[in-house]
């Protein structure tokens, strides 16, 4: 079992820890990693919600261009879908997740950010998508999923200069949504997830897969895929529970058991 990307769960939170020094590059193993792991923390009921770290100095800084330079186009076929397949591993896991950034997040490594619900930097962080400067383009979300979170014209500027962004800035154009002390991102990372730790875990997961799939489709089709959702919630017992509650004792005492 690989150990360049850890799983660690203390009270009810996972961290997926990126292992790979000095930089985290992520290599095709790192990749599958994360999609194995993502898979588990999916699946286990003692996970509220997930962090992703590179640790106190570095998230990523990009995906493993050694490892890259020397393919062919064919070669690069299968490559190129690993990139996009541990995006959208970290992006399907229906709990929330928060990208905890500290150092570089570059590229691939920024990709992996965007794939996150939330995204707090350290103050010293630089983030970007500098694989222009390379001769080619985002190739892990990049180009899609910035676009959508800081809008078209912000992302282009970003993507077609390669250009490094200071954590100020990347909080002023919403790219970011906490900037801390750097020995403070893994603690406020956390502090994210624990007011969901014990919640209403099936609506959660619901609401975050509401709002994704929203984001694709027009207006009418969105709203369709919350009225489904909605009223699939009434076949929980949560939803009986909340109710039940609610009623009895007024909002947010209620013990769920996400079923």
């Amino acid at each position: 079992m690989s150990d360049l990307v850890t799983l660690e769960v203390e009270g009810g939170i996972a961290t997926l820890r990126l292992n790979r020094p000095p930089m985290n590059a992520l290599s095709a193993e790192v990749g599958q990693r994360l999609m194995e792991l993502s898979r588990e923390v999916s699946e286990r009921a003692d996970v509220y919600g997930v962090v992703v770290y590179g640790g106190e100095k570095v998230f990523a800084a990009g995906a493993d261009v050694k490892e890259m330079a020397t393919k062919s186009y064919a070669e690069m076929a299968d490559y190129s879908q690993l990139l996009q397949d541990f995006t959208r591993a970290v992006a399907r896991i229906p709990k929330p997740t928060v990208a905890a950034i500290t150092g570089y997040a570059l590229g691939g490594g920024l990709e992996l950010a965007l794939a996150c619900d939330f995204r707090v930097a350290a103050k010293n962080a630089k983030v970007g998508q500098p694989e222009i400067l390379l001769g080619v383009i985002p190739g892990a979300g990049g180009t899609q999923r910035l676009s959508r979170l800081i809008g078209p014209a912000k992302a282009k500027d970003l993507v077609f200069s390669g250009r490094f962004v200071s954590a100020d800035e990347a909080l002023a154009i919403g790219l970011v949504d906490e900037v801390v002390e750097a020995d403070e991102v893994y603690a406020a990372s956390r502090a994210r997830l624990e007011p969901y730790v014990g919640g209403a875990s099936v609506a959660i997961r619901a609401a975050k897969d509401a709002i994704d799939r929203g984001l694709e489709v027009d207006l009418e089709t969105g709203l369709e895929i919350e009225r489904m959702l909605f009223h699939s919630l009434f076949a929980t017992e949560d939803r009986e529970i909340g109710m039940k509650s609610f009623v009895e004792n007024g909002p947010g005492k209620a013990k769920f058991e996400g079923r």
